[in-house]
């Protein structure tokens, strides 16, 4: 592979010019797709094989006057302390604000709430508001109709507020990502000391993030996607974009000071250090297409457009990276001189620290990562609604007027489906099963059957007494679904509450296979790679310890609120039930990127003849400080999505921010040394059977000697090489 890489890395140099215009052309034509032919994203939220979806898609099918999977609002009235809401003034304010509910736009039904949503003391009383469209096709028309609407109660007198989904404005980006950026500029300023290396990751990050963007939006305009799909891509876009141009740029200017020329040097820069680049998106993109086993539409959308971008990310690296070192040629180098040996360096002194003490390191890592997650161990898994709204929002001031006046099951009301299609008497079915329903522990009201208009399907909206994220809720949701068949109607059971409990459980179910997938993908691609069974065990290990912590500082922050007000957390809660399934794959596949530009290092040096224990200083030494500048910009460029008002991109950023931060210098620069000291030449053991099966791929670039027979061993460097 090496061989291969280094003449596409010569011919990008040389013929950049071509190459140059060949990927802008590219990257226009993309663009002009993406205005011409993207399509509206959708907001709707599927979740295949699960009884509520099913739910859903029969009443698409026989009942779509119920709007069952349209945008809900819930309009909630207060009367003024020592009133009631049936007073003649305040249900004529209600009137009125029911009234102007209804000219809104989209709007399919509203209830009245003084024919049946009242409390027994009349002092609390909801308006029911379905939409005849999904949440992401409301305009902001449409939303400012219905707070207008609200303000109507509210200048009678009454308190209004309004909850639900309606008021979900779809996730637009912010300063974030920009603030990420310019943090990541002045990291690469820093390492690079010039202003034109640095410019070149950025430049290639921005292009290639740029392409993979208008990608998505094509592909818009032929497939449903969800609008939440571009999110993923534009992170890890981004982030694996800067890095991968780093260590190729980090790599070129050690060739140059090395006295090659700038072909040369570009050459071998794409040969080795590309060969890491692309072993290590390879790595990411394994982790997410992977996504595909969860069977969750929008995390397959999100999956395999983040791979999409990250295949984007290598290919510029492999071939317009080149081009741009051709154009700016010695000024990448800023003047600076680039040493050999990393002797003296930070990386160096740290990893002689630990290869010192490598039994006290483990113990002293190990533990501070099991401490750190402890939280995870009380992890409740669910969707954001109203009760993770900030304090000051009118969806979480409804939601606590709906708890105060009714009941904390009013909140998540259950939507059960009749389907009387089979049955000689659907009336009497439908009654009987709201009966039966009624008798249940937990039930605080039935609502009378509704019946679509050929009267084979009914609804029926059964209120708990529990909120809708408590266990007593989801024992009644099963308890519903385990009611017997009778008079020939089956029942189902639908809604949020019940779609919260059907993807948690699908999530549960599938994390297992999920997490075999990429841990034997990526077990053998590591094999092949590092021609070792016990460096892809270690990898695979300090993985599943970064993920553990990390989930531990979820929990700590999103649910149980520690430091919440530091990161914008106005309200804890359950963690979105996607976050475990997205973060272990994403986390899998950056965690070997360290892996693989720190221990490639290691490995060369080993392949040299070095001690074991030499071979692991030196490798760390010379990889440490550009796998601390990528650290660094990845955890940038994420925390700037927690600056987000949503709070599963806020809990998405965070969550990957802190998954480097402890993958990048807990595990992969403190623990790997450590372990690999205690390993020794056990390390790179491999049975012979197997050495004669695997094909060599060189990362190391160790074929290169060939193309350059002249210079000397010594000079051979790895991809993981650092500038000072």
């Amino acid at each position: 592979m090496a061989t291969y890489l280094y003449r596409l890395g010569k011919l990008s140099f040389r013929r950049r010019k071509l190459v140059l215009a060949l990927w802008l052309a590219l990257i226009a034509a993309l663009g002009v797709g993406a205005a011409t032919l993207s399509g509206p994203t959708a907001g709707s939220f599927t979740i295949p094989g699960t009884q509520a979806q099913e739910a859903l898609d029969l009443l698409a099918q026989r009942f779509p006057q119920a709007g069952a999977d349209g945008a809900q609002a819930r309009v909630v009235f207060a009367a003024p302390q020592g009133q009631k809401l049936t007073d003649p003034a305040n249900a004529a304010a209600i009137g009125r604000t029911v009234d102007a509910l209804r000219t809104g736009g989209q709007v399919a039904n509203v209830t009245d709430p003084l024919q049946g949503t009242v409390n027994e003391a009349g002092t609390v009383a909801y308006a029911q508001v379905t939409y005849r469209v999904d949440q992401i096709e409301l305009t902001d028309a449409d939303r400012d109709a219905l707070l207008a609407a609200a303000g109507t109660g509210r200048a009678a007198g009454l308190t209004v507020e309004v909850g639900g989904d309606a008021l979900q404005a779809p996730a637009e980006q912010g300063i974030g990502e920009a603030i990420g950026l310019l943090i990541a500029a002045l990291v690469l300023i820093i390492t690079l000391g010039s202003l034109v290396a640095a410019g070149l990751p950025l430049l290639t990050a921005l292009l290639g993030v740029g392409a993979a963007m208008a990608g998505i939006q094509i592909v818009t305009g032929f497939v449903d996607l969800s609008s939440t799909t571009p999110t993923l891509a534009l992170m890890l876009g981004i982030a694996v974009a800067i890095d991968y141009a780093l260590f190729i740029v980090s790599r070129f200017r050690h060739e140059v000071a090395a006295g090659r020329s700038d072909i040369e040097a570009a050459g071998r820069a794409v040969g080795t250090a590309g060969s890491a680049v692309t072993f290590a998106g390879l790595t990411v993109v394994i982790a997410l297409a992977a996504l595909t086993v969860v069977n969750i539409p929008m995390l397959t959308q999100m999956g395999l457009a983040a791979a999409g971008a990250v295949v984007v990310a290598v290919l510029i690296a492999l071939t317009l990276l080149p081009a741009l070192l051709g154009f700016a040629g010695r000024r990448v180098a800023g003047g600076r001189a680039v040493k050999h040996q990393a002797k003296g360096t930070m990386g160096r002194r740290w990893a002689l620290l630990v290869t010192r003490r490598p039994v006290l390191t483990l113990v002293i890592t190990v533990l501070g990562l099991g401490l750190v997650a402890v939280p995870a161990l009380d992890m409740r898994l669910g969707l954001p609604g109203d009760n993770v709204a900030g304090p000051q929002t009118t969806q979480r001031k409804a939601y606590d007027l709906l708890t105060d006046g009714f009941g904390a099951g009013f909140n998540g009301p259950l939507l059960v489906v009749v389907d009387a299609a089979g049955s000689p008497d659907p009336k009497g079915a439908a009654a009987g099963a709201a009966g039966r329903i009624t008798a249940l522990p937990g039930v605080v009201a039935v609502s009378p059957p509704a019946f679509n208009p050929a009267g084979d399907t009914a609804i029926l909206q059964v209120v708990p007494a529990t909120a809708p994220d408590s266990g007593q809720t989801t024992d009644l949701v099963h308890a519903i679904r385990a009611l017997p068949a009778a008079d020939g109607a089956a029942l189902s059971v639908t809604g949020t509450t019940a779609i919260n409990i059907d993807v948690s459980t699908k999530m549960g179910s599938a994390l297992g296979p999920y997490l075999t997938v990429i841990v034997v993908l990526a077990f053998l691609l590591l094999m092949l790679l590092f021609r070792s069974l016990l460096v892809p065990l270690k990898a695979i290990g300090g993985f599943l310890l970064s993920v553990a912590a990390t989930f531990g500082a979820v929990v700590a922050v999103f649910q149980w609120g520690w430091l919440a007000g530091l990161i914008g957390v106005e309200q804890t809660g359950p963690i979105v039930s996607l976050l475990p399934v997205l973060l272990i794959g994403i986390v899998f596949g950056l965690a070997m990127d360290y892996e693989v530009f720190l221990v490639s290092r290691m490995r060369e040096e080993h392949v040299h003849g070095a001690a074991p224990q030499e071979a692991v200083v030196n490798g760390f030494g010379h990889g440490a400080r550009v796998v601390t500048a990528a650290a660094i910009i990845m955890i940038s460029v994420f925390s700037g999505f927690i600056l987000s008002p949503e709070a599963i991109i806020k809990s998405i950023g965070f969550a990957l921010a802190a998954a480097i931060l402890f993958d990048a210098f807990v595990v992969r620069m403190t623990l790997v040394p450590a372990v690999m000291t205690l390993l020794g030449r056990r390390a790179w053991a491999l049975p012979r059977w197997l050495d004669r099966l695997l094909p060599n791929v060189d990362v190391e670039g160790e074929q290169l000697r060939a193309e350059e027979p002249e210079l000397p061993t010594g000079e051979l460097v790895s991809a993981g090489t650092a500038t000072r």
